[in-house]
């Protein structure tokens, strides 16, 4: 039999879950400046009394709604460079491309790159970016070492220029005057920025 604090724990689990799920909606759709918070609390059916319950301000429901579409997008890309790369390398250059596929998506591209710098300030934005993409690019990076197809050296470091490589592609993609021809110039980029650190270069 559940406890009157289970019941209490999931419901407002289920509340907080149902708030990001409608700021999500909305500041994909409009962008934070667009967005109010009554009109959330109504999306989400919930009192606004419940949502300064879970989050302190506007503000802080937004960090919450960032880091969902981060983890989301990230297991998406972790999920591609898995499904389609026969190596190490075909898995990181999957992954680049995934990136900035998913990057493109306008929900995804007005809440990570549009909004989320200048609302969240960019320390914050960097350290969310870096909580979830961090991990697939150092796996990959380790396979490709691993494999002996790439000079093993400290993983950590490369790792974060290849996620600020990343980021910087995708906010170029994002601001430029033809989005999908700056997307793929910035793949064919990322490919001989990856080629190049490769023993062999043919790979």
């Amino acid at each position: 039999m559940e406890s009157v604090g289970s019941k209490h724990v999931q419901r407002s689990q289920a509340t907080r879950a149902a708030l990001v799920a409608a700021a999500r909606r909305l500041f994909g759709e409009r962008g934070y400046a667009n967005v109010g918070t009554e009109e959330i609390v109504r999306a989400a059916g919930v009192t606004r009394g419940a949502l300064y319950h879970q989050f302190r301000d506007k503000t802080d429901l937004f960090d919450a709604t960032v880091r969902t579409v981060e983890a989301e997008v990230t297991e998406r890309i972790a999920a591609r460079m898995r499904a389609g790369a026969a190596d190490p390398v075909a898995a990181l250059r999957t992954g680049a491309r995934a990136f900035l596929d998913a990057f493109a998506e306008p929900d995804v591209e007005r809440v990570l790159l549009l909004d989320a710098p200048g609302v969240l300030g960019w320390r914050r934005w960097r350290e969310i970016g870096q909580e979830y993409g961090l991990g697939v690019i150092t796996s990959a990076l380790e396979a490709a070492m691993a494999a002996g197809v790439m000079t093993v050296q400290p993983v950590v470091p490369l790792a974060h220029l290849l996620l600020g490589a990343l980021d910087e592609a995708a906010l170029k993609a994002a601001h430029a005057e033809d989005p999908e021809a700056a997307r793929t110039e910035m793949a064919e980029a990322l490919d001989s920025l990856l080629t190049g650190l490769l023993i062999r270069k043919d790979i």
